[in-house]
């Protein structure tokens, strides 16, 4: 049985409630809406069915707040607040971070990654050069670093994958989605590097504004990717790809797969003592998203990526 410890919260990010349950088999439909994610309530009932991953659990929790950690614990059933990262990291056999503040990660995850403790990091794993390179440094000593958007292991997006072939040469893709290029950027690049077989990229450019964020992506060898993060949309998480013989239109909806797919993969590479996802992928999704806020921030150059 692989311990996990998980740490939370962000403000608005359910991850903590919802990925313990999905561990751990259990949950409190009205702990879980008290708290203001009664959405997470229902797509957790809706598939009590299978919740629950074989050879791990959820038996450790921290975060900023006591109160906080409490109800995560009532809401999922685990059994330990720890009282600091250090004590969690003495205990566990791996940790799930799961707050997408990317400006934290880095003192969040050193006492885990010192450790040697297997680590997965919500998205995105970070929002600076310097912290990327401090992860790739530690990687590249043998550290146990995986991080990903979920929508890597969304339903929809294999589907798109499996029936690539029959649009023809692919010339553009355009992705939708609400909220922030900083934190939800992230979601739709995993989205169409996923169904691309994770592509070189070329150059990135900011041609938006904050809160109507476009950025436009070309790739060294395939189509023209424009993305659209605004602010006061409907929700929606969705794809466009046009190819010469016929276009698809993806439109992610199904949350709770994609959360227990990706939770599968990193309970896998811990029993196999190493990320199943490769860390250059992540790290070069992580370059296009710090290399948009650089062109926005420079009135929108076009930045090239080595």
């Amino acid at each position: 049985m692989i311990n996990i410890g998980i740490i939370g919260m962000s403000p608005g990010n359910a991850h903590p409630y919802s990925w313990a349950a999905i561990i751990n088999g259990y949950f409190d439909a009205d702990e879980i809406t008290r708290t203001g994610y009664p959405a997470v309530a229902a797509y957790l009932q809706a598939n009590r069915d299978t919740l629950g991953i074989p050879g791990a659990r959820v038996t450790h929790v921290w975060s900023q707040d006591k109160e906080i950690s409490e109800s995560i614990a009532r809401a999922a059933s685990i059994d330990i607040i720890s009282e600091s990262l250090g004590d969690m990291a003495a205990e566990v056999d791996a940790v799930i971070l799961a707050r997408d503040d990317p400006e934290n990660h880095k003192e969040m995850a050193a006492p885990f990654i010192k450790s040697g403790i297997p680590l997965f990091i919500d998205k995105p794993l970070t929002y600076s050069t310097e912290d990327l390179q401090w992860f790739s440094d530690q990687q590249a000593a043998g550290k146990f670093i995986m991080s990903c958007s979920s929508m890597r292991y969304a339903n929809e997006g294999r589907i798109a994958r499996q029936e690539l072939h029959t649009l023809g040469k692919l010339e553009l893709i355009t992705a939708v989605g609400k909220k922030d290029w900083k934190k939800y950027g992230v979601h739709l690049l995993e989205a169409v590097f996923g169904i691309l077989d994770d592509p070189e990229p070329a150059s990135v450019r900011h041609v938006g504004e904050l809160d109507r964020e476009i950025v436009l992506l070309k790739l060294r060898n395939g189509p023209e990717i424009t993305f659209h993060l605004f602010t006061d949309i409907s929700g929606t998480f969705q794809l466009s790809l046009f190819g010469q013989q016929g276009w698809k239109l993806v439109d992610i909806r199904n949350s709770y797969s994609m959360f227990r797919d990706n939770i599968i993969e990193f309970v896998r590479s811990v029993q196999e003592g190493k990320p199943r996802l490769a860390f250059e992928k992540t790290e070069r999704i992580i370059k296009i998203i710090i290399a948009a806020k650089e062109s926005r921030e420079q009135g929108g150059r076009e930045i090239f990526l080595k």
